[in-house]
């Protein structure tokens, strides 16, 4: 099972490739998709949008799995996020792709063991489960644990 973990945000979404096979991950690829800033809001979730079909397209995942999206104190921001994370959603629905959603904390729980873990617990659990691979940046490594999440959350060994 080829799993796609995204991480969606307008500013750089991150995005992560495992392979689960029973309980064994392994890593595929991961990236980031960064937005300019300075440019239209139209053009931004394009660009977002554009960048994650050649991603599926290259790496033909199974399915994917994305961040639930959370409310900042700032409206705007919020608003935001839940565009790209509309673009994110959109991309993986045209290509055929079952998304599950997690909460940042379930994410955490599954890959580090605790809820409250900080983004370097997340990334030093990431380099044991992962070892010798490079992460193109904090939000791909944030992709890369939704994906280890997503598998975790969704194995079953036999006879249970």
């Amino acid at each position: 099972m080829i799993i796609l973990g995204l991480d969606p945000s307008l500013s750089c979404t991150g995005w992560g490739v495992i392979r689960a096979e029973g309980s064994r991950i392994t890593h595929i690829a991961n990236g980031q998709v960064p937005t300019d800033a300075k440019a239209p809001m139209a053009r931004r979730l394009s660009h977002l949008q554009t960048a994650l079909e050649a991603v599926i397209a290259e790496h033909k995942p199974d399915r994917a799995a994305a961040e639930e999206v959370f409310v900042n104190k700032n409206p705007q921001s919020t608003l935001k996020l839940a565009q790209a994370r509309g673009v994110v959603l959109a991309a993986c629905g045209a290509a055929g792709l079952e998304v599950s959603e997690h909460a940042a904390r379930l994410v955490k729980k599954a890959v580090v063991g605790t809820g409250g873990a900080d983004k370097a617990q997340v990334q030093a659990m990431l380099k044991v489960l992962l070892p010798g691979v490079k992460i193109a940046g904090a939000d791909a490594a944030d992709a890369l644990a939704v994906a280890i999440a997503s598998a975790h959350l969704s194995y079953t060994p036999q006879g249970r």
